[in-house]
């Protein structure tokens, strides 16, 4: 049987290993590394190389864990007051900046190698402006500077599918921008869901966020207008004939739910339906990325069971 003294180091160590974890934002940087890797799938019509899968996914993932981390880093004052992230790693005290800067810089730097080495230098230049775009231009400047902050500095967080496709192909094409562009006009609605409930933590702090600066209503209506618009945009994937009528399908249901959720918050707002369409949104563009991975292989299974039949 181990002794106590054995078994506290081992405790506190894997206490430090989960508060590092926590700075890289695990589960917003998993929905990036998705969208990251159903942009690669996408890119190609069969399967992506291993190689280009395995470390253009590593190498992303990473770089986005140095964002999230450097992004803790500067917000730490912030952080300390909102309730919303007050229980994250710094303003326990669990970390300090230091530590913290260090982890964001060994994660950037391992990233930007894996991606160089490994990948190609066009995703790595790609992803490094990312990463710069969303720790250093949103963070530092663009949040505090104006409450279309989250619409400018958006196209930080829309690069990911465009990454992916570059890890896999080596170029951008309008497709991959297509598919930039529907993360970019989803960011402000869904971003702005969150705004609505938490408006006095983001007032108390001084950032100007929509609801802060405009108002509840004014911010509601523009939820609505960019739900429509992301709606038609979304279509673009089957006019363009990137998709078919199966992703022209489930694309329009998941868009009919949030625009219902919309138009609900614009009539009759209250806390409890903004983090509803604030969780939906996340749930659609989930949904949506994984209608057009399924929609882009099923006429290559089809034919593949085809062949292997006749």
């Amino acid at each position: 049987m181990k002794t106590l003294a054995e078994v506290m180091p081992w405790q506190r160590w894997q206490s430090r290993l989960r508060e590092y974890i926590a700075l890289g934002k695990p589960r917003v940087v998993a929905l990036i590394a998705f969208t990251a890797v159903v942009g690669m799938f996408l890119a190609v019509p069969g399967m992506v190389p291993f190689d280009a899968l395995l470390w253009g996914t590593l190498g992303i993932t990473l770089a986005a864990s140095s964002a999230a981390s450097l992004n803790h880093v500067i917000d730490q004052k912030a952080d300390a007051i909102m309730a919303r992230t007050r229980a994250r790693p710094l303003p326990r005290g669990e970390l300090n900046a230091g530590q913290a800067l260090g982890f964001a810089f060994a994660l950037g730097l391992l990233s930007m190698w894996i991606l160089v080495a490994k990948v190609n230098v066009l995703t790595a230049v790609l992803t490094f402006f990312s990463l710069i775009g969303y720790a250093v231009i949103y963070t530092v400047y663009l949040k505090h500077a104006t409450p279309q902050n989250i619409v400018i500095g958006g196209a930080a967080g829309a690069a990911p599918p465009v990454l992916g496709w570059a890890a896999a192909t080596g170029e951008v094409s309008a497709d991959a921008l297509l598919l930039f562009l529907i993360i970019f006009v989803w960011t402000p609605p869904h971003f702005w869901a969150l705004a609505l409930y938490r408006q006095q933590e983001y007032a108390k702090v001084g950032i100007p966020m929509l609801p802060v600066t405009h108002g509840s209503q004014f911010t509601r209506l523009h939820i609505l207008l960019y739900t429509l618009l992301l709606a038609a945009v979304t279509i673009l994937p089957f006019a363009t004939r990137m998709s078919g009528v199966f992703y022209l399908v489930g694309a329009s249901l998941l868009n009919i739910g949030f625009i219902y959720y919309a138009w609900r918050l614009y009539r009759h707002y209250s806390d409890a339906l903004a983090r509803k369409t604030f969780g939906y949104s996340i749930q659609y563009l989930t949904a949506l990325f994984a209608v057009l991975l399924i929609d882009h292989y099923r006429a290559y299974f089809a034919e593949a069971l085809q062949s292997a039949l006749y």
